[in-house]
């Protein structure tokens, strides 16, 4: 006997924009978002939140992807980073994946770049920021 997958609980009506019903009655949609259940959400984020190293933030990201469909992008902004606020993380868009959810993930991971300035570092020099001209 397999145990029953437990999906997400819907929002409260009219306070998302996640599409739930409209991605459930899709014949071949990938409802791997509805895995992330509210307490799975709370793991991820304090996982996100102390992750150790730029090798660490991108096994996540791999991770996410496989596991949930969620596409995390981080790159640069678009005028010059002086903090972490001038890192543009973001998630792709993609049905059933919670307006709080697309706003928790990127603030965990700013919040990991914030104590460890280090993985930001990295990550900006992934973008050619700290090569010679």
């Amino acid at each position: 006997m397999t145990p029953s997958v437990t999906l997400r609980s819907p929002c409260p009506p009219g306070a998302c924009i996640c599409e739930r019903e409209q991605l459930l009655a899709a014949p071949a949609s990938d409802l791997r978002i509805f895995n992330l259940t509210r307490q799975a959400e709370k793991v991820l984020l304090e996982r996100l939140e102390n992750i150790q190293s730029f090798d660490d933030l991108e096994h996540m990201r791999r991770r996410m992807r496989e596991q949930l469909g969620i596409r995390v992008l981080i790159d640069p902004g678009v005028t010059e980073v002086r903090t972490m606020r001038g890192i543009a993380i973001h998630l792709a868009e993609q049905p059933g994946l919670c307006r709080k959810t697309r706003q928790a993930i990127p603030a965990a991971i700013r919040r990991a770049l914030e104590k460890r300035p280090e993985i930001a570092w990295k990550l900006l020099d992934g973008h050619g920021l700290f090569r010679d001209p």
